[in-house]
Order: C-alpha cells, then structure tokens, then sequence
C-alpha cells in the first residue's frame, strides 16, 4: 500500500451536502479531511469558520488536517484543537514568531504545520524546520479553488527534500492545489508525502474512485 496519503480538500466539496460529502471520505481510501479556512483578509475569500468545521468534525472519522488561510493565527489555535483538529497548519507569511506559534500548536497535542506561498523560498525554513512536522506547499496561489498548478513547485519540493535530509528532520511534504491523476506521480518523485485534491475529486463523476486511483498512481 502506498505510504503517500491522500488529502481530499473540503473546499470543493457540496456545502448544502457537506455530511453526505465528508462520508463519502470516510468510506474511501483517502487519509485525511483537508479544511481551508479563509478569513478574506490574509486571501481574497471567505470559506468558512468555527460552526462547519464542528459539523465536519461530528461525521469525520478520519483525521482533520486544518490549514489556516488567516491572519494572526495564533488566537485560533486552542479553539482548533478543541475542534478535534490533527494537524495545524498556519501560513509562514502570517506568523511574525512562527517559533513560537509552532510551540503553541504543539502544546495543544496536534502537529505543526507550516504553509508557504507560491513566492516563498524554502531557505526561509532552515532555523524551523526540525520543529516542523508538516510543510504545506502552495501550488497555487491560495484563496481560491480550481486554479491552474505552477510548474515551479517540482524544484520547490526537490529543494525542501534536500533541506529535510539535511537537517535530520521528520517533515512530511504536502502539496495543496491544482493537483491531479496527471502530476501525482510526479510529485511524489519529487519527494511529496501527502497530496491534497479538492476540484478533482468533488467535480469528478465517482469522487471516490478518483481517490482510490490517486492513491494507486502514487504507489
């Protein structure tokens, strides 16, 4: 079986059928429940905030794997964790003390997670890394949904790769947007552990076929 996990992205899902939706992840062969939560101000969109996530968390038997869209993040973090979150993603734009919100994440029992934009070299890394446990590669630029994968992101990927080794670190590598059944494989080539897919699931005929057949590209 293949060790890379598969992240379906919530965000893509039917919101007027959200329990019917996070079920169908529960039944499938993915890993983890992906939940972007904008706050339109860190990204151009508003997704959505406290009352979803606890109803997402009610049928969810799978890990939640929450990535934070949002300013100042550290506020949220205890009410995330109470949510039941697994892993805490925060943005490493957003953090003026990423040390320190990383420490917080993990005092609250999850997994630390940091997420950096398109634009974001990976050096910026190096001091954090080994308190790290999960790096969320933008593959788009985030706020929206449905957008087109930047071809950069394989040498990004390669160069965190090359970081984690070298530093002795246990960071997984999770790629998040534009990804498909044309680029997985690539990207776990590139070193890519986790793979979130929002558009290409949900808008696909039988979302839970597509995930099993992600999961197996990957092997």
């Amino acid at each position: 079986m293949s060790s890379v996990k598969i992240a379906p992205s919530l965000l893509a899902a039917d919101f007027g059928n959200m329990q019917r939706d996070v079920e169908m992840v529960n039944d499938s062969a993915a890993d983890w429940h992906h939940l972007d939560i904008m706050d339109g101000v860190f990204v151009p969109n508003i997704s959505y905030g406290m009352p979803v996530v606890k109803a997402i968390a009610k049928y969810a038997t799978k890990p939640l794997d929450v990535h934070l869209m949002i300013i100042d993040p550290d506020r949220y973090i205890k009410t995330f964790a109470d949510l039941g979150t697994h892993v805490l993603t925060v943005h490493y734009e957003a953090c003026t003390h990423l040390h320190r919100s990383l420490q917080a994440i993990k005092a609250e029992g999850m997994k630390a997670g940091v997420a950096l934009n398109p634009h974001t070299n990976v050096n910026v890394l190096e001091d954090t890394i080994k308190d790290i446990d999960l790096v969320c590669m933008m593959s788009v630029n985030p706020g929206f949904g449905g957008q087109s994968f930047i071809e950069n992101t394989f040498e990004k990927v390669k160069a965190l790769k090359e970081l984690i080794r070298r530093k002795g670190a246990n960071t997984l590598i999770e790629i998040d947007g534009g990804v498909t059944s044309k680029n997985a494989k690539a990207l776990v080539d590139a070193g890519a552990d986790v793979l979130v897919a929002g558009s290409f699931v949900f808008k696909s005929e039988d979302p839970k076929r597509t995930i099993k057949e992600l999961k197996e590209i990957t092997v």
